[in-house]
């Protein structure tokens, strides 16, 4: 059945191809690997990637080594009061522990004693650690998790935006081709008005037709114009807005010259075109459609968010420990001897704060848990519902291609019985009429046909390879 479809439109305008080799051909595929490569909307759907991997890069930086440098220095009525100097260099690590490394030189007459240290300065090395709050997870580590699945949720966003743009731009072209065709149907049937009106003028002019056969064939002639005028038009509009999506780069535009055509023979490479001809809605593993991935990791982002929200729940214990020593230079310079320790504990004894960021937390993430179910049964009703729209077009084609063979033999009938005198003009013109109707709606067919291919596309998010 499939394989009628294709030939059914095919047969139906092989009138027109002596006309169609007039001008150049714009395939689909080309059309499409414009748009993909030179479009400004896709060239911004690319920048969702470049904004997430910036976000990355900024989320490691926590994890940056930093060297601090404090100086300090205070000189009054030609006294020195202080002279104070602090380098230091740490070290964050993954989990909740920071190395740290000091150099502290201080001198002068009011200087805080606690601040007195040797003459060529202290040294110091040594290690804080947060035992509960932000030892196994912390902002850092969290930061640094979500960013990563922001990264991967942006390319698989970036894949349904670069679809989306494709779908909407096959549309254009979709209508673009209805629109001429719709023109050489009107064309071939003007050059039958005038053939018909010259002869009937002859006849009358015999005395074999009445007047009244001229006035008709003349109305009709003008009908004819008047359509192919009103097409004309409509195959203008078609071809500005297909000019939308076609750029030479993000700042050129293209105009669509008037000798470019689109290719009638597009239903032969349109399953090639979006990669569909293998789709299969039994293999269809929704798991991996670029919208339930893109949520998953969501999902996996607020996971990490309610995980850092738990461990805001302990109570802050930080200790620092650090060896002291005079002589920088020598290793074993450093014991148990001289030293500087620390512990700092703080905890809020009702901790509704906390409790409510955790409660806020869940109820995120069983929001987006929820959507990625209902998403997934929308996903497979729409495939199917194309599926089965498809499985129509083919049923609706088998009755099309009899009407319109039916209406051809009629009109073909009719005509060589009015040149006969067995017929009138009325005649033959109303099967024309009805003929005409059934050629469009035959164009009308295909172009839905097409628009449900494009959906499917869209819908199961399918690489475009050009």
């Amino acid at each position: 059945m499939k394989k009628q479809l294709i030939v059914f439109f095919l047969l139906i305008f092989w009138q027109q191809n002596a006309q169609e080799k007039v001008g150049d051909i714009l395939t689909l595929p080309e059309f499409l690997g414009f748009v993909k490569n030179y479009h400004p909307i896709v060239k911004q759907a690319n920048l969702v990637i470049n904004n997430s991997e910036a976000k990355l890069l900024k989320a490691r930086g926590a994890f940056d080594p930093k060297i601090e440098i404090d100086f300090d220095k205070k000189l009054f009525k030609e006294k020195e009061y202080y002279n104070k100097l602090n380098g230091a260099f740490k070290i964050p690590t993954w989990y909740g522990v920071e190395f740290k490394a000091n150099f502290e030189q201080n001198d002068g007459v009011y200087l805080n004693p606690e601040n007195k240290v040797p003459l060529d300065g202290l040294y110091s090395a040594g290690v804080s650690v947060s035992l509960a709050k932000g030892f196994l997870n912390n902002q850092r580590m969290a930061s640094l998790k979500q960013a990563k699945f922001f990264l991967n949720q942006a390319k698989e966003d970036q894949q349904i935006l670069v679809n989306t743009i494709l779908y909407d731009a096959s549309l254009t072209y979709f209508n673009w081709l209805k629109t001429y065709k719709e023109k050489l149907v009107y064309e071939s049937f003007l050059n039958n008005a005038k053939v018909r009106f010259n002869g009937t003028k002859r006849a009358f002019k015999e005395g074999e037709k009445p007047a009244i056969d001229t006035l008709e064939a003349g109305i009709i002639l003008n009908i004819r114009k008047l359509n192919l005028e009103k097409s004309k038009i409509k195959l203008v509009k078609s071809s500005l807005e297909l000019s939308n999506f076609l750029w030479l780069n993000e700042n050129t535009p293209i105009e669509l010259k008037e000798n470019i055509i689109p290719d009638i023979e597009t239903v032969i490479h349109i399953d090639r075109t979006f990669n569909i001809a293998l789709f299969n809605t039994k293999n269809f593993d929704i798991e991996n459609h670029p919208k339930i991935k893109s949520l998953g990791f969501k999902i996996k982002s607020l996971n990490e968010e309610k995980r850092l929200k738990e461990n805001n729940l302990l109570p802050k214990i930080d200790v620092q420990y650090h060896f002291i020593s005079s002589k920088g230079d020598q290793i074993n310079a450093f014991n148990n001897n001289n030293y500087k320790a620390g512990i700092n504990f703080s905890m809020p004894l009702f901790i509704r704060k906390e409790r409510g960021d955790l409660k806020l937390a869940k109820i995120k993430l069983q929001d987006k848990r929820l959507e990625n179910n209902a998403t997934k049964v929308v996903i497979r009703n729409k495939i199917n519902a194309i599926q089965q729209e498809l499985a129509s077009y083919i049923l609706q084609n088998d009755f099309t291609f009899k009407i319109v063979r039916d209406y051809d033999i009629l009109l073909k009938a009719e005509e060589r019985k009015f040149f006969l005198g067995e017929s009138s003009l009325f005649l033959v013109n109303y099967r024309e009429e009805k003929y005409i109707d059934s050629r469009l709606k035959a164009i009308g067919l295909e172009n839905s046909f097409f628009k449900a291919k494009a959906n499917l596309f869209k819908e199961a998010v399918i690489s475009f390879s050009e």
